[in-house]
């Protein structure tokens, strides 16, 4: 029809049918009101010290967290670092968070599941912030020489089954490089190697 839009004089029907005819027009969306604007990332990240405090208690309470663990979260979250340290102090105040407790903790399962050594275990706690004496008591709790030798024996054979190598030689290489990995001292991995693929041990010249 060719009647006036409603509310705008003079102007023809067909210029309001929608889509509009007119092949060059554009769609566009109006951008909302910034006061609908939706909150970045970065602000639902952050949090008040009040805020961390919670959160990390309920954290604490379905897993055990170490201080540093607990440092990195507040930092993530834009805690100040004086704010950090009162939460971590209210933390440890209250057993939410004991390093030596986690790291009684973590050398267990680190032993138990996954058969490392201690070098690979201290260095893994120290990047968590457990201090060295920490540390040092939750190994003694758990220093079994021949469980460890078991261990490292065990590791070394699951290895054996998928390991290609070119020689006997290489081979006792790729050994002895896996039980350095895991964490084991340079002596008791190359005497699990030669016993393994009854061989002399292997020089420490060529490491």
């Amino acid at each position: 029809g060719g009647g006036a839009a409603a509310g705008v004089p003079g102007a023809a029907r067909s210029d309001f049918d929608f889509p509009p005819k007119d092949p060059t027009f554009v769609r566009f969306r109006i951008p909302p009101r910034m006061t609908d604007r939706p909150t970045s990332r970065r602000e639902r990240r952050d949090k008040t010290p009040e805020q961390a405090l919670a959160a990390l208690m309920r954290l604490c309470a379905r897993a055990e967290k170490s201080s540093g663990d607990a440092l990195r979260l507040m930092r993530t979250w834009g805690v100040a670092e004086e704010a950090r340290r009162e939460v971590l102090r209210k933390l440890t105040a209250q057993g939410f968070i004991d390093d030596a407790r986690y790291a009684g903790a973590f050398v267990r399962d680190k032993i138990r599941l996954a058969g490392w050594g201690a070098r690979k275990i201290r260095t893994a706690l120290r990047a968590k912030g457990v201090a060295d004496a920490a540390i040092d008591a939750a190994l003694a709790e758990t220093d079994d020489p021949e469980g460890r030798g078991a261990r490292l024996r065990t590791r070394l054979e699951r290895k054996l089954r998928t390991v290609r190598a070119a020689d006997p030689y290489d081979l006792r290489n790729k050994l002895l490089r896996h039980a350095l990995s895991l964490g084991y001292d340079y002596a008791e991995s190359a005497a699990a190697v030669a016993e393994l693929t009854e061989t002399p041990e292997i020089p420490c010249d060529d490491f």
